[in-house]
C-alpha cells in the first residue's frame, strides 16, 4: 500500500456546502459568479455548474437552515477554490465583483497562479484563480515546485481586459 498512486486522471467532481439560506447562496453563486442551475430542489437544495456540467457545487439547507455560520477557527472547509480558464475570465470577475461592491479577503500571486480570495454569504472561504501555464511555474534546483504568496498587482491583472 505504501506505494500507491492516486491515478493521475483523477479530479475533484463537486464539492457540496451546506447554507443557511438558499436563496442567498444562490444569489452568490448564480447571479454573482454566474454558475448555471442544473437543478433546484425547492428551498431545500441546488445544483450549480459551468458549462453544462450535472454539478460542480451543491447547496443545501438540510441541516444548517437559518443557522450562523460555523466559528472561523473550527475544523472544516478552509475554501473552495474555482479556477478561471484564462487570466482575462480572472479580470472579467474581479471587474464584476468590484463594480457589484462585493469585499474581498485577499488577493495573491503564488508564482504557479493568480488568486482572489472572498467568501459567501455562508462565510465559506472561496478562492478565485487562473493556473499560469506549467512552462512558467517556479522550480527550485531540486525539482520541487516553489509556490509563494505575494500581493496581486489588480492594475496588472485589469489590464488583461483591454
Amino acid at each position: 500500500m505504501e506505494n500507491y498512486k492516486i491515478p493521475t486522471e483523477t479530479r475533484i467532481g463537486h464539492v457540496h456546502l451546506k447554507v443557511a439560506d438558499l436563496d442567498e447562496a444562490l444569489e452568490f453563486y448564480h447571479g454573482l459568479l454566474g454558475f448555471e442551475i442544473t437543478q433546484k430542489m425547492g428551498d431545500q437544495a441546488a445544483f450549480i455548474s459551468a458549462g453544462g456540467y450535472h454539478h460542480h457545487i451543491g447547496l443545501n439547507t438540510w441541516q444548517s437552515k437559518g443557522s450562523e455560520p460555523a466559528p472561523s477557527r473550527y475544523p472544516g472547509l478552509f475554501h473552495t477554490a474555482i479556477v478561471y480558464p484564462t487570466r482575462t475570465a480572472l479580470a472579467e470577475i474581479f471587474l464584476r465583483l468590484r463594480q457589484a461592491n462585493y469585499p474581498f479577503t485577499g488577493a495573491a500571486d503564488h508564482g504557479v497562479s493568480e488568486a482572489l480570495y472572498l467568501d459567501d454569504p455562508d462565510g465559506n472561504g472561496v478562492e478565485l484563480y487562473w493556473d499560469r501555464p506549467k512552462s512558467e511555474w517556479p522550480i527550485g534546483d531540486d525539482g520541487e515546485i516553489e509556490m509563494y504568496t505575494r500581493p496581486l498587482n489588480l492594475e496588472s491583472l485589469l489590464a488583461a481586459l483591454s
